[in-house]
């Protein structure tokens, strides 16, 4: 983080990133000092309700984040801006998104927690944009001209007002990552058991292994549970993929899986009522197949420099991962963050492991034709991930190995732009199983 004495005194000259939280209730004039060089600029976590009319001069500007503000329209100068790419808005209180808000090149928005029921049209005329980020606000409808938005990737929608699923957005040909729980729709949902409750008293809190947007999680020894158990205690407000009652939800919904990490208890009694679920500690040796997404990349997975996998590797990852969301989907859950860095894998044993359930969406019963639609679209983040997987196995000298050709063309089949027209998972998992016993003889 810098400080406004850094900006004053010509510290930061020529820096290509600016991340500045200091109470501001306005831009100082020193940022636009920085045009020349200024890419990605940071005032989250300030009081700003406006942004000043001469923004466009840092005309290199690419990233802008303002959450945690006090923005209750979106900037009109935004639009002005026409190197913007990523906008973030999220946790201000903004109720209204004018049309000229919205950069010409906008790529990348986030509205997340904020208070807006309506969206302009003008938000499909954006050929660019790839994610679209809109939890936790009070959204009834999506702009018709969504349909339009043949790059879109990624949406969520969750914790809205939306009272149904518009049929075109099931047939837009890119959407592979979706969130859209937590909305009035009237879902009739297949009936599922209870886990059993572990009290706080009985739980003993370890080291924290990491932290995601919905929660933490620590290690914990819990009296009556034999195994090392993992408790993940949600932070409780809406987060950029949706609430956390509807996290466990799913969760409840997926049961269990040994590619799988879904919870085997629930927590009760914590002294500030937090939520938490415990699940399986996940033994040592596993590491994230990949990073999430840069700023770059936008839709894309992060893999380290030299990254690479055996066949075998590459062909259990497939393998493991497909049967696991083989078994979401004949339950009616659509994970919604299907990407390799929510995958564990022990290059060891040569096993993978789904997790991070924070966007999964609980789909209804009773109407079979839409859950088909939606969980085409979660065919299409498995061909992504078929396709990196391809990208990362050792090249020979003169071609591609036979299991990178196999993962090729089965990516290819799941990209299908046509979503009617892609493989359902129960396919997918067959067709990655014969190549794993086909790569075996």
């Amino acid at each position: 983080m810098h400080t406004l004495e850094q900006l004053r005194s010509g510290a930061l000259a020529g820096v290509r990133r600016l991340d500045l939280a200091c109470s501001l209730t306005e831009l100082p004039d020193e940022i636009f000092e920085l045009a020349d060089t200024l890419e990605v600029l940071n005032i989250s976590g300030n009081r700003l309700s406006d942004l000043p009319h001469q923004l466009p001069r840092l005309h290199r500007l690419q990233v802008l984040f303002a959450s945690d503000n006090d923005f209750s329209v979106l900037p009109e100068v935004l639009g002005d801006c026409h190197g913007l790419q990523v906008v973030g808005f999220k946790a201000n209180h903004i109720a209204q998104v004018p049309p000229k808000a919205l950069p010409p090149a906008l790529r990348w928005l986030i509205l997340t927690d904020n208070a807006l029921a309506t969206l302009p049209e003008a938000l499909g005329q954006r050929p660019a944009l790839q994610k679209l980020m809109l939890a936790g606000n009070q959204l009834q409808t999506l702009p018709e001209s969504l349909q339009a938005a043949q790059q879109l990737e990624l949406l969520r929608i969750s914790a809205n007002r939306l009272s149904g699923v518009p049929q075109w957005l099931s047939e837009l040909p890119r959407l592979s990552w979706l969130a859209l729980a937590g909305n009035a729709m009237g879902w009739t949902f297949s009936a599922t058991p209870d886990l059993p409750g572990v009290p706080w008293s009985n739980v003993q809190l370890g080291a924290l292994l990491g932290e995601g947007a919905s929660g933490h999680i620590h290690r914990i020894q819990a009296n009556g549970w034999p195994q090392p158990l993992a408790l993940k205690l949600f932070k409780g407000a809406v987060t950029s993929d949706g609430l956390p009652a509807d996290e466990l939800a799913a969760c409840l919904a997926a049961g269990q899986h040994p590619a799988l990490t879904t919870p085997v208890a629930s927590l009760t009694g914590h002294p500030t009522q937090a939520q938490g679920l415990l699940m399986p500690l996940i033994p040592a040796g596993h590491v994230n197949l990949a990073g999430p997404p840069s700023l770059q990349t936008c839709t894309r997975d992060v893999y380290p420099n030299g990254f690479g996998l055996s066949d075998a590797l590459a062909l259990q990852i497939a393998c493991d991962v497909a049967d696991a969301v083989a078994h979401l989907h004949e339950r009616g859950v659509m994970h919604g963050d299907l990407y390799a860095h929510n995958i564990l894998i022990d290059p060891a044993l040569g096993e993978a492991r789904l997790g991070d359930f924070g966007a999964a969406t609980q789909l209804p019963a009773n109407q079979p034709d839409m859950c088909r639609q939606l969980l085409a679209l979660e065919v299409r983040a498995f061909g992504c991930l078929l396709e990196e997987l391809a990208a990362h196995l050792p090249l020979p000298s003169s071609s591609p190995s036979s299991a990178g050709r196999a993962l090729h063309d089965l990516a290819q089949a799941c990209l299908c732009l046509e979503p009617g027209d892609r493989p359902v998972m129960a396919e997918v998992k067959r067709q990655c199983q014969a190549l794993a016993a086909g790569s075996c003889r």
